[in-house]
């Protein structure tokens, strides 16, 4: 099936984005065979910005369930470097920027979505399961980003030359077009620096120094204490961040978002406690009857299962769905690394340089080698050379088949289901391992691994196709783009693995309403569905429940991971999320008299000004969790400005109110002043 795209990039060739004519060539914009790309300038610029934009989407996807995008905010932030720099950077210095700090987003998807489930796992002692390390965090996304990278190597060809302009590649098409407006966009670096600003300034004033609430529960004006009267709840997350999130994913997604959690909080929970306040015995997972619960006891103990069953369900009936399409394009795919370039590398142009097909073979059997060890020794389980083999093998082979398939989703939608198919090594792996005898705790751990290991692999994959398609379209030398995602694969490794364990270590850890990892908790369900019950065991009523309610939510043509992904957040941190749709939805309105492209410009530029609050944002979430681990908390509260009774009382919640409605003002006031 051909997907032809339309339209053209400003900058690029005409031919592009579509299909070649026999015995036409594509001539990217910059075809020189002497110009700078890899220099210590757009390296080092690259790595800091993976770093920072690692962390930030670290803490992002724990809060919410949802990845951010990096390569558009890093290449914005490239080019506005190289405005106020002594040296104007060449146009392919900017793509090495974007591409080396663009591993920051496909790390942290692989290892946020897999591992805290044993952390999760490990807070109860009757699982069996250890706390990783962070070392062991680190290498797990190491070595996945290596393997996406290593299996793409040879479909490099197939995808950017034998399928030249027959897929959309939106995310490519969009960074591709910040970095050619490069007068632009260093205007818009400018934007998305201040408002990266305010938003660590915003965030670090509610977290750090608290001089207003960080949870709204409007009894400040009479409507919050209506509400949980009548045992329903009314609250919304004092957070720029969050904020930034909705605005981004617009106001239809975060309606849906909001519409699970309204639904969950107004209809089921209320419902749960009418009804079971009648019986007094403890309903398991509950520890009290349900008469003396609170109404977050009630969500967390009861609701909030259902929700992880909808996004089980969801991530299933999305592989399901895609099926046929994946068996094609692994067909596809296995023909496309058969047919690959084999020229002489001195007579290839730099511009179709790429690595020779036997890094990928090379690469792949030190991978295996590192893994045996890594599982055998790396784990702390005896015996297990039959597992780590297994496990390696494993990983190898459904890497293999699914990280073409990764590419090919990102090349024609934009958007990767990895989780889906991560839910799906779960099971496969879980029954190998228990069927060779791995049970409890060590079962559960080593499974986790091995799906940490593909999901990192699955979204390396997916990202790294979109990087070499922009640099196909520019000019970049594949060979040194592919050399320097293992340079990038290793610092986001490190910077998300040490964010994550530094959150871990804040009160309640993952799972918790201060950070939820939705996704996350959807894993552990399933390895404790295969591998037997903890101390709290897993209701599967309540589970199933949610995963029905996919299939109804599926057959009305409704989002089911991101109603599921309402259903299971707790809705203070869902309304933020509706919030910022709205403002996207009010700065995009069409105005009367106004040109058609007018609310298009001004979106972009609020989408800009989202980016930074965003990254500012999330940084400082980081940022607070690590100033309690080195303090302590009880240090921490010595910075409060506000008591804790004024915290959480009226004034606290007063200042929280006219500060969020100020913040709001400010990000649709400020992206109206786009000019056309």
């Amino acid at each position: 099936m051909s997907h032809e795209t339309k339209g053209e990039i400003a900058g690029l060739p005409e031919n592009a984005r579509r299909p070649l004519e026999p015995g036409e060539t594509y001539v990217p914009v910059v075809p020189d065979e002497h110009v700078l790309e890899v220099t210590p300038r757009s390296v080092s610029l690259g790595l800091i910005l993976c770093a920072v934009f690692a962390m930030s989407a670290a803490y992002v996807a724990l809060k919410l369930g949802q990845g951010i995008e990096a390569a558009i905010p890093i290449a914005i932030l490239g080019i506005g470097f190289s405005q106020v720099a002594s040296r104007r950077s060449t146009i392919l210095e900017n793509v090495f920027v974007q591409s080396i700090g663009a591993n920051s987003s496909h790390v942290v998807s692989g290892a946020v979505f897999t591992i805290p489930a044993l952390y999760m796992l490990a807070a109860d002692p009757a699982s069996g399961v250890t706390q990783p390390s962070v070392w062991q965090v680190i290498v797990v996304s190491f070595l996945g980003g290596c393997l996406g990278v290593l299996f793409l190597i040879p479909l490099r060809h197939h995808f950017m030359v034998e399928m030249h302009g027959k897929f959309p590649w939106p995310e490519g098409t969009a960074t591709t077009e910040i970095i050619l407006s490069g007068e632009r966009a260093g205007g818009q670096a400018k934007i998305l620096a201040i408002s990266a600003g305010l938003g660590a300034l915003y965030d670090g004033l509610v977290l750090i120094l608290r001089v207003m609430s960080e949870q709204i529960n409007f009894r400040v004006v009479w409507i919050g204490k209506f509400a949980e009267s009548h045992f329903l709840k009314l609250s919304l997350l004092n957070n720029a961040a969050i904020v930034g999130v909705g605005y981004i994913i617009g106001v239809r997604y975060a309606a849906i978002i909001s519409a699970g959690s309204f639904m969950a909080s107004w209809l089921l929970v209320p419902m749960v406690y009418a009804i079971g306040r009648h019986v007094p015995e403890v309903l398991a997972p509950g520890t009290v009857p349900i008469a003396d619960m609170t109404i977050d006891e009630v969500f967390k103990f009861y609701v909030r299962i259902i929700g992880v069953g909808g996004i089980a369900g969801a991530g299933l009936l999305g592989i399901l769905q895609s099926m046929p399409s994946m068996i094609r394009s692994i067909g596809a795919n296995l023909k496309g690394m058969k047919s690959q370039d084999t020229r002489e590398r001195k007579a290839v142009p730099r511009v179709d340089r790429s690595l020779p097909g036997s890094v990928t073979g090379i690469g792949v059997v030190i991978f295996a080698l590192c893994a045996i060890l890594f599982f055998t020794f790396g784990l702390g389980i005896s015996q297990a050379f039959g597992f780590a083999l297994a496990g390696t093998l494993l990983v190898i082979v459904i890497a293999f088949l699914f990280a073409p398939v990764s590419a090919r989703a990102i090349a024609i939608v934009g958007t990767n289901p990895v989780s889906g198919m991560t839910m799906l090594t779960l099971i496969i792996t879980g029954l190998v391992m228990k069927k060779m005898g791995l049970t409890g705790g060590n079962g559960m751990f080593v499974t986790m691994m091995v799906g940490g290991v593909v999901c990192t692999a699955l979204a390396a994959s997916g990202a790294l196709a979109s990087d070499l398609k922009v640099g196909h379209w520019i000019g970049a030398t594949p060979a040194k783009q592919l050399a320097m995602k293992f340079v990038g694969t290793l610092v986001a490794a490190v910077f998300c693995g040490l964010a994550m364990w530094v959150l871990a270590q804040q009160p309640g850890g993952f799972g918790s309403d201060a950070i939820p990892a939705p996704q996350a908790s959807a894993m552990k369900e399933i390895l404790v569905g295969i591998f037997g019950t903890t101390a709290q065991p897993l209701q599967w009523y309540l589970f199933g429940l949610g995963v029905v309610f996919a299939i109804v939510l599926r057959i009305a043509g409704v989002p089911a991971l991101a109603f599921a992904l309402g259903m299971y957040l707790p809705m203070q941190i869902n309304t933020p999320v509706l919030l910022g749709g709205v403002l996207a939805w009010l700065v995009k309105r069409q105005k009367s008299g106004e040109s058609e492209d007018a609310p298009a410009i001004r979106h972009q530029r609020g989408i800009l000004i989202a980016s930074g609050l965003i990254a500012g944002g999330a940084l400082m979430g980081v940022f607070n969790a690590v100033f309690n681990v080195i303090f302590g908390p009880e240090n921490m509260e010595k910075l409060h400005i506000l008591s804790d009774h004024q915290f959480e009382g009226p004034v606290g919640e007063g200042i929280a109110i006219a500060a969020l409605a100020g913040l709001c003002y400010l990000l649709v006031s400020w992206a109206k002043r786009a000019r056309e």
